[in-house]
């Protein structure tokens, strides 16, 4: 929507307000209403804040007659028009022109905090009014940034490399060799003769099986007397099985 300059709205309205005539600033810490006598204002009467397009106009009137006193035109705020002091928040400075390209910087005060407060707020109200205005008009007037097209071309394709996976072999993980065989005999051991216990330990007679059915399938053999040879048992089967090879099935070598 155009804006209609010529078109002037009321913001704000106060019918008490005090002027003060200031000192120069001492310092850039700002202001101290202390500095000023609070107790003789220089001039008492109303205060109107308008708006006129994008501008604020604080006006300070007589508050019998109308006229006006002085004006204070209003760009931006917070801005170099009207600061706040540094020791309350009922006082501030406000800088005034005659619209002769003269101005001056007075102190504005009022007698409640709740009208300070309305002040205030009109002027920041307004502006971020102002501020909202201009955003619509801004971004028309900026280019839009091109958008990124990240989809394939066609025929175009894309490799992944994944790192750190190792392929297995074709013949899979080796087997390991069964823990069921025989023992190879130790060097010097006589041929067909079988490897006493580990650990010296000598079979007690008793309980040992009888090793001629184990050797020969075909013919029962007697048992094997006690003996104090430990290696009798297996001597008498190897004699039988000597005796008749063709009953045992098993070969000398």
């Amino acid at each position: 929507m155009a804006e209609d300059d010529s078109y002037e709205s009321m913001l704000c309205v106060k019918p008490e307000v005090h002027v003060y005539r200031i000192p120069p600033r001492a310092s850039n810490r700002g202001y101290r209403a202390a500095d000023w006598k609070l107790d003789e204002p220089a001039w008492s009467g109303r205060m109107k804040i308008t708006a006129k397009g994008k501008m604020a106009f604080i006006k300070l009137e007589d508050r019998n007659t109308g006229e006006l006193f002085a004006q204070a035109p209003v760009s931006q705020y917070p801005g170099s028009v009207v600061e706040a002091v540094t020791d309350s928040s009922r006082y501030f400075v406000i800088r005034i022109e005659d619209g002769n390209g003269r101005h001056a910087f007075i102190g504005l005060g009022f007698a409640d905090r709740g009208d300070s407060f309305d002040f205030n707020v009109a002027l920041q109200d307004h502006f971020k009014w102002v501020r909202q205005e201009g955003e619509p008009a801004k971004q028309a007037s900026e280019s839009p940034a091109p958008k990124l097209d990240l989809r394939f071309k066609e025929g175009q394709t894309i490799k992944i490399n994944i790192g750190n996976i190792k392929k297995k072999e074709a013949g899979g993980a080796k087997s390991r060799p069964g823990g069921g065989g025989l023992l190879p005999p130790p060097p010097g051991a006589k041929a067909g003769a079988l490897v006493p216990p580990p650990g010296g330990q000598q079979t007690v007679p008793g309980a040992q099986p009888h090793a001629a059915p184990l050797l020969d399938f075909g013919s029962p053999v007697p048992a094997a007397q006690p003996s104090t040879d430990m290696w009798g048992d297996f001597t008498s089967a190897a004699s039988h099985s000597s005796q008749d090879p063709v009953k045992s099935g098993w070969v000398q070598f």
